[in-house]
Order: C-alpha cells, then structure tokens, then sequence
C-alpha cells in the first residue's frame, strides 16, 4: 500500500475524520475527492438546522486543534476554557447525606471543587481522579498517541500499565462513592458510547480528559463553535485543490481482487486508485457485501436544537434524574429512558439539549411529541433555580436521524463494553488493500480529536507517511490566555 504515492483518492464522508484525511492526502499531491450524503461538512456537526452545530458542544485535547492547523498553516483556533466545565444537578433527596447541594460546580480550581464536598467525598474525589490520571497517563500512548497496537505493543502494556487499569472490576465497582459522585463519575463511560453500569473500570481514565486537561469552547459565540471549523477546514481542502460532492449517497463498493476499484453512489460511480472511509465501519463492511456486523451498539442520542428568545450566556448544565441506573436499564431494553439525565448546552441566544438513547432508528415513534416531554422536564428542573427558558422554537434530533451518520444511529460505534470492549478495530479492512478505514468507530475512538487523528494519521498510512501525533502528546504546551 504504501510503494508508491497514489495520484487519485476518493474520501467517503466530509466529517472530521474524512476532512483530516482529505487534508493530509492533498498536501502528499494526491487528487482527492471527497463525497458525503449530507449537504454540508462536520458530519454529525452538519445535523439539523443549518445555522448550529449538533454535535459536541465543547472540545477537550486542545493540543489536537493546534497541532492541526500548525501542519496546515492556518491561523490558531481560539480556545476559551470553560469554567466551571459542567454544573450537576441532583433531584430527591440523596441517601446517607446530611445536606442535598442544589448543584455541584465543577471549575479548574480542585479546591473549589473539593469545597463543595464532605469530607469522606473530598477523599473519594481525589483518591478517584488521581486513579483517572494514571490510567490515562499509562494508556495514553498506546491507545491514543499511536497507530493501531500490535499484539506485541498490546501485550507490554497489559504487563506494565494492564494492573492500573484495574482488569479485574467493572466501572459502577471502582467508583462506588455514594449517591453525590457515584453517578458523577459513572457519567464519563458514556463519552465512548458505554452504558455505564456495564464499561470496564479503565473508562474511568476519560474523566481526566475532561477534569485535569481541561474543555473548551472553540472560537467566538454561536458563529463558532464545531461547525464552523468543519467550514473553516472544507474551505482550506478546497484551496488545496480537493473537490467535494455532497448529497450522494453510496449504494456498495465496487471490488475485485481485493482492490476497491470504484464508489457506486446515487449520483453515478466514482473512480480511484487508493480509497478512505470516513463513516462508521459497520457501514463499509456493507457496502463490502459483508455480513452486518452483530457486534452490539454503543448509545445513540435524542438531541433537541433550541432558539431563544434572549442571551442566556455560555453554560453546561447536567440534570441527573432520581434514578440514574433505570435510565439504562431503559437504554438496555431498546427503550427511551422514561426520565433521563438532561444535558443543556447554553450558548447566547442557542442552546442544545441532549439525552442518551438506544441504538434504535425506531425507537421514537414521534420525536415532537417526546421532545415536549423533555422539554416540560427540562423547564421544571432548569426553572426552580434560574426562571424558565425563553424557547422560542425548537428541532429534534431522534436516533433515526443519527442513522445518517451510523450504524442503527449509534454515536461512537460498538459498545466498548467488557475488558477488551474498548479496543477498537485498526485503519486497514480485510480484503480492500486499497482502502483505509478512518473514524471514530475505529483506533483511537470517538470524539472530534481522536477523529481527526484517526483521518490524518490513516491516510498518512495510505500514502506512506510516518505517524504524526499532531503534538496531543507533547506534554511541553501550556494553555495560555484561552490558546494554546
């Protein structure tokens, strides 16, 4: 794959992960062509209105950002840190407590945050994100900072980092630290698509992404934000001389040999000499004539996007539910949770609600009639605290709708549930040797940065370049003044 540079390639998918690998293969001199169904950039981003952004609402592995557009040579995304990054919020009374915060705060400051605590919770705290650390830290390399392991590279570090990992408890086991932070540290598995009461306890290493790297906002306002840097970045492919076809949707893969030899899409057939998914690899391996993959689905998402009527600032809001472990038990049943944790994503005049669901394009048999549910939940919660949310209109996003951008409407792919669940396919795919399987359904995982290193580095793979970390592992950069 890698003896001689190939002169055209066509990139499926104008997300994150197939705008990077669009982006690393136009500056080898490759002829890229680029096609997605959607009528825009960002992938899950590009969902709903036109004007917001439906996917993440914060970015963390800033280094990720900057070390991109460092290699592409455009000016520095400005990064604001969010602070406090999350306000948690608790309904009923808590057992064992002998007061009920109305909310937990958490900012940068640990102090600030370990002030809010009893004293046994402080401990738990700090004895629960110093195990996040070291998990992190001993994985980080292996799992994230690196190409697709080999047995070998798999093997070290199950006998040097594996005990660290604690292999031998689950997630709800390793941070059992009463009915305040239980749930709290539980919350993070889901960033990876797991149902919590099922991940392995390493998913607790996801919460030192968040608690001890930081989150940020990218770029000014609601004009910024992950849409407009899909833009930003479709924009400097298409200076680079990358073609972009959207609205076509792909029918199979032509092959023969073992080689992909064309695209058949709705719009005709596409012809190349070397060929990059950017979608979920389940989608591909039918497009293949494979058989579906059984594997099961991590978690999808009921999302609602909100106008309001007047600017409410930036804030993150989470409302846990009384019954946070029924919520799952719904998800596990295929069914929506009938009382879920709401998360509000607040941004001047926008704002983004988000509830997990299950991987079910039928799940919702009326998305506006469960969206005025939540909606009638979110403003009893948000309102006893702050007045009523001024929504002036508003859209559902239903897992029928995520099924545009994966498999059963899955977010992140399958379940990284189990010891070994986390681990995730690498770029090749059996019998395409001319194509490359980037994403966040593939190494490293879900999320914008770790789809973006997976395009880069991908297709950087395709074309016989060496492994570029795009500095997230360089522990030298330091955040200043909201940049890097």
């Amino acid at each position: 794959m890698t003896r001689s540079r190939p002169k055209t390639v066509i990139v499926i998918g104008a997300g994150f992960a197939g705008l990077a690998a669009a982006l690393r293969l136009a500056q080898a001199g490759a002829q890229v062509t680029v096609i997605d169904r959607l009528e825009r950039p960002g992938g899950k981003a590009a969902l709903g209105w036109t004007d917001f952004s439906s996917g993440p609402t914060v970015v963390t592995l800033p280094q990720v950002f900057w070390g991109l557009h460092q290699r592409l040579g455009l000016p520095e995304p400005l990064l604001t840190p969010a602070s406090p990054t999350t306000t948690y919020h608790y309904a009923g009374k808590l057992a064992g407590r002998t007061f009920a915060p109305e909310a937990l705060n958490v900012a940068g400051s640990l102090d600030s945050t370990l002030a809010q605590l009893n004293r046994r919770e402080a401990r738990q705290y700090v004895r629960l994100l110093g195990a996040a650390r070291r998990m992190y830290r001993d994985a980080a390399p292996t799992f994230i900072y690196g190409p697709p392991p080999s047995k070998l590279k798999l093997a070290r570090y199950a006998l040097t980092r594996g005990l660290g990992a604690a292999p031998w408890a689950t997630l709800p086991q390793f941070v059992q630290s009463g009915p305040l932070l239980t749930p709290f540290w539980l919350r993070f598995a889901t960033y990876l698509g797991a149902n919590p009461y099922k991940a392995p306890a390493v998913l607790l290493n996801i919460a030192w992404v968040e608690l001890g790297l930081g989150v940020w906002h990218l770029g000014e306002g609601p004009s910024g934000g992950l849409g407009a840097l899909a833009t930003q970045l479709a924009d400097h492919a298409e200076d680079l001389g990358v073609r972009f076809e959207y609205g076509v949707g792909v029918k199979h893969l032509m092959r023969s040999g073992g080689r992909i030899l064309g695209v058949h899409t709705d719009q005709g057939t596409f012809s190349a000499e070397r060929f990059v998914s950017a979608v979920d690899r389940s989608r591909t391996a039918q497009w293949l004539g494979e058989a579906p993959d059984k594997t099961p689905r991590g978690v999808s998402g009921f999302a609602l996007q909100l106008r309001l009527g007047r600017d409410m600032g930036r804030a993150h809001h989470l409302f846990f539910p009384e019954h946070y472990r029924q919520e799952w038990r719904d998800i596990a049943s295929h069914k929506l949770p009938s009382d879920p944790a709401l998360y509000l994503h607040l941004d001047g005049e926008r704002a983004f609600l988000l509830i997990n669901a299950p991987p079910n394009p039928r799940a919702v048999a009326d998305p506006y009639a469960y969206g005025a549910q939540l909606l009638s939940n979110l403003q009893a919660r948000f309102g006893e605290k702050y007045g009523p949310l001024p929504i002036m209109s508003w859209l559902p996003l239903d897992p029928a709708l995520y099924e545009q951008t994966g498999h059963l409407g899955a977010l992140y792919g399958q379940a990284p549930h189990g010891l070994l669940g986390s681990l995730r396919p690498g770029w090749t795919h059996p019998g395409a040797r001319n194509l490359v399987q980037v994403g966040g359904t593939v190494h490293p995982g879900g999320g914008v940065p770790l789809s973006i290193l997976s395009g880069w580095n991908g297709a950087g793979q395709l074309v016989g370049l060496p492994y570029d970390d795009l500095g997230g592992n360089d522990r030298s950069k330091r955040q200043k003044g909201g940049k890097l």
